[in-house]
């Protein structure tokens, strides 16, 4: 019987101590759900600069706005990097998630892009224009569309607006509204669209080159679409977390951005 309960507890202490290994393994590697342009793109510049701390990086790619959250909601993935904060904001409110934003990377301005017509003056009467219809990013499209003289929105609305909020519309443009993935594909069958930063980039445009017009740089929009790192609320102060953003914000990856993106991109200071 002594010789039995030995076993036990020795089998039972190699298993406590080869599940310890296997959690201090997990300490050293960042799942990270990411949209594939420009997030992915970035993460994998991130890879060799993490792994000198000692870090393995392991990026996920998914092509909608819902799936990144949910994994990381869950604990199946540590962050995701795919959003800017009223789009958090919103999802909590709408899903019950506790999501937090652990660092601010980039932003990604928000632009109008020919479709049938190849400039803001060529709008004419009835002209269709697709925007994406979540709630936050809708709202950015027809506040670019209002500063840029094609509709005016109900005074006070701001990142709340839909198109019920439109109260002139002298071009009677018709607002199609899309998932925002779907946007850059009707652009042969509608006078302009208007997209986020990395659907524009997947669809082949430039902000410096193709955008009708964009928000600058120095906008409150800038500030406020900040895409971020997004944790589980109480895990933003791990040491992997901290490294991930650290190496996020490094002038290495500030330098990436600026070189490969033509402006589609802007490192967030």
């Amino acid at each position: 019987m002594k010789r039995f309960l030995a076993v036990l507890l020795t089998g039972a202490f190699v298993a406590g101590a080869l599940t310890g290994c296997g959690k201090g393994g997990d300490d050293k590697v960042i799942k990270v759900a990411a949209s594939s342009t420009p997030h992915a793109e970035i993460l994998e510049q991130a890879k060799p600069l993490l792994a000198d701390k000692g870090y393995d990086l392991q990026v996920t790619v998914y092509n909608d706005y819902v799936q990144p959250n949910e994994v990381v909601e869950s604990g199946d993935f540590d962050a995701n990097y795919f959003q800017h904060i009223p789009y958090l904001n919103s999802f909590n409110e709408e899903k019950g998630t506790h999501l937090f934003n652990a660092g601010g990377i980039h932003y990604e301005p928000f632009g109008i892009y020919p479709g049938t017509k190849s400039s803001l003056s060529d709008v004419a009467e009835g002209d269709s224009v697709a925007v994406p219809n979540d709630t936050t990013n809708e709202a950015r499209a027809l506040l670019l569309l209002q500063d840029n003289g094609l509709i005016t929105l109900k005074e006070g609305v701001g990142l709340e607006a839909t198109v019920n909020d439109i109260s002139e519309n002298p071009y009677n443009l018709e607002i199609v509204e899309l998932e925002a993935a779907q946007v850059p594909r009707v652009a042969g069958e509608v006078a302009l669209v208007v997209l986020n930063g990395n659907y524009a980039l997947e669809a082949g445009y430039s902000v410096a080159k193709d955008a009708l017009a964009y928000e600058s740089s120095d906008s409150e929009a800038a500030k406020t679409y900040v895409n971020v790192i997004a944790v589980k609320e109480g895990n933003e102060n791990t040491d992997k977390i901290k490294a991930l953003v650290e190496v996020l914000q490094s002038d290495d990856i500030k330098k990436y951005i600026t070189d490969t993106y033509d402006g589609a991109v802007i490192p967030f200071e």
